[in-house]
């Protein structure tokens, strides 16, 4: 005997003037309907006074529904918020905490999170958000612990991500959440997106004027993954401590040279993985991750799962 799935109802807020791309990211991901991809979600928009709401590409939208939709929505998305200093109506305030308070997930892109910020509900927690408001976010709200390094952060009941793209990395780990790797990957599939990236994974920020041996440094390192390259090789090739080299790294991609080798080569595992049949053993070798075992280890810390279910969600999708 079957059973009912109940769909999982997403609402976007949105207000004058509306991202158009923030928005078309929550729409892409939860709300279009692809052949052969299984439908779980219904995606609606609201916002507090319903009629036209002019965007950010020169038009206005025809909202038709107002606060009230957010009493039976499972999660509520607030695509961006500008401008970033503009306050929380007490309308919209109480709207999203009873949404949260009967259990609704709250989920914010980029600027959203001023506005989520502003319910108090991201007090004594962490949050993220586009790295160059991440200053003024901390500034603005000190009980938060701002993270302007990462991509996205999710505590389950509310969730908040970097610039707009890190948004379609969100929603992604979210659609992950709900409804598992497989699924998730048949959708960034179909949006030509890579099936994860992990919210720990540092935005792009600008970096501070190439130093050109480092770029050099980087492609050479990038083409000895499968030797047992240490930070001290990395030191010794650019002729310089590893105190300096540690500088250097922090400076220009804000991570340290450890961190880097060690996410290099999980990323060129997962790029064998996608693209090649090769086994497991054959690739921890040729990343220098030299076992299966601490391929493993180090692919469920940075990515979530194993290498095997990776390449059967990627295949299967």
């Amino acid at each position: 005997m079957g059973y009912f799935l109940a769909m999982h109802r997403v609402m976007a807020l949105v207000r004058p003037v509306q991202s158009t791309f923030e928005l078309g990211i929550a729409a892409e991901v939860f709300g279009t309907e692809r052949a052969g991809v299984p439908r779980y979600y219904e995606f609606d928009v609201c916002t507090e006074k319903p009629g036209p709401v002019p965007t950010t590409a020169g038009y206005a939208m025809s909202v038709t529904r107002g606060l009230s939709a957010l009493a039976d929505a499972d999660t509520v998305l607030i695509p961006g918020w500008s401008p970033v200093d503009a306050p929380l109506s007490p309308a919209v305030r109480r709207a999203l905490l009873r949404a949260h308070a009967r259990g609704a997930r709250l989920v914010t892109i980029c600027s959203g999170v001023f506005a989520l910020a502003r319910t108090g509900l991201l007090d004594g927690r962490t949050a993220t958000t586009h790295w160059a408001r991440a200053a003024q976010l901390r500034e603005e709200f000190p009980r938060i612990a701002v993270e302007p390094d990462v991509l996205y952060v999710d505590h389950g009941d509310v969730a908040t991500s970097a610039g707009a793209g890190a948004g379609i990395d969100l929603c992604l780990h979210l659609v992950r959440r709900d409804h598992g790797a497989a699924h998730a990957a048949l959708v960034a599939r179909h949006m030509v997106m890579p099936p994860h990236r992990d919210g720990g994974q540092a935005q792009f920020v600008p970096a501070p004027p190439p130093e050109d041996e480092l770029d050099g440094l980087l492609e050479w390192a990038g083409g000895r993954l499968g030797t047992p390259l240490s930070v001290g090789d990395l030191a010794a090739r650019l002729n310089v401590s590893q105190r300096t080299l540690a500088r250097r790294f922090a400076e220009r991609l804000g991570t340290t040279p450890g961190a880097w080798l060690l996410t290099r080569r999980v990323t060129e595992a997962r790029t064998l993985l996608e693209e090649t049949g090769l086994p497991v053993e054959v690739i921890a070798a040729r990343v220098g991750l030299t076992s299966v075992v601490n391929l493993r280890r180090r692919f469920r810390d940075q990515v979530g799962t194993t290498p095997g279910a990776y390449r059967r969600a990627f295949r299967g999708s």
